[in-house]
């Protein structure tokens, strides 16, 4: 099928009849375009006329393309800002995103350097690590792992078994609010742990925050580590004049 018309080159064309197909979802968000043979073959050209109209629609921030996979419509971008109270559920819904999580393990751990650090307790001392999978529109976004004392909270297992969430949570287990104390930012590639649960290429990176949040008395009462998956979300760290 030729998309030449008048004034208009080759590419453009091709490109242009792609975007409409992405725009009224004919393809998805996060589908796999066809292949540069599929699309030359469908369009009657050579792959270099296709590589051009990929070139622009990737330009015009409609797909992405994923060395070693290919191409994919590009997800909506999901803002995440950092405060002193970011809750995960309360950023997603209000972007008109309908928030979900699924529970990927529990387990008793003993404290490493970093989690004795933030948690103020000696290393190797019990720690509860709940990781959960957290989406937007059903995307997979963040894949977190959040620890806390079990030696300041005994009851933490049975507790989040009952409420299933970690801020009804805490609120059960006597934190009535809790606020971000400091949050650290490094990007890497991802690890086949992380690649499965958020659908992630092997050269796509991943975002990570290690976080301590802290109760209003300032005790430590969390240590996260969350891994977001760079393709699906900017995080926003908001500052203001002193």
């Amino acid at each position: 099928m030729s998309m030449h018309r008048p004034g208009t080159s080759l590419w453009q064309g091709i490109a242009d009849s792609v975007a409409q197909e992405i725009e009224t979802g004919i393809m998805p968000a996060g589908a796999q375009l066809p292949t540069e043979l599929q699309l030359a073959e469908r369009f009657a050209v050579n792959r270099h006329t296709i590589r051009r109209a990929i070139a622009s629609l990737q330009d015009r921030g409609l797909v992405r393309i994923e060395q070693g996979r290919g191409t994919f419509v590009q997800e909506d971008i999901v803002d995440y800002p950092l405060s002193a109270r970011t809750r995960f559920s309360e950023i997603v819904a209000r972007q008109a995103k309908t928030p979900s999580g699924t529970l990927i393990r529990t387990a008793t751990i003993p404290a490493d350097s970093a989690m004795a650090e933030a948690l103020a307790v000696e290393p190797g001392s019990p720690v509860a690590l709940i990781e959960s999978l957290g989406m937007a529109d059903g995307q997979p976004i963040s894949l977190g792992a959040h620890h806390f004392s079990l030696l300041r909270f005994p009851t933490l297992f049975e507790v989040h078994t009952a409420t299933g969430r970690i801020t009804q949570m805490l609120e059960r287990l006597g934190v009535a609010d809790y606020q971000r104390k400091s949050t650290s930012i490094t990007a890497r590639l991802p690890d086949a742990h992380e690649m499965h649960h958020l659908r992630l290429a092997r050269m796509t990176p991943v975002l990570c925050l290690d976080a301590i949040n802290v109760d209003l008395a300032g005790r430590p009462v969390e240590y996260g580590v969350t891994r977001f998956s760079a393709n699906r979300v900017q995080v926003q760290i908001d500052t203001l004049p002193e």
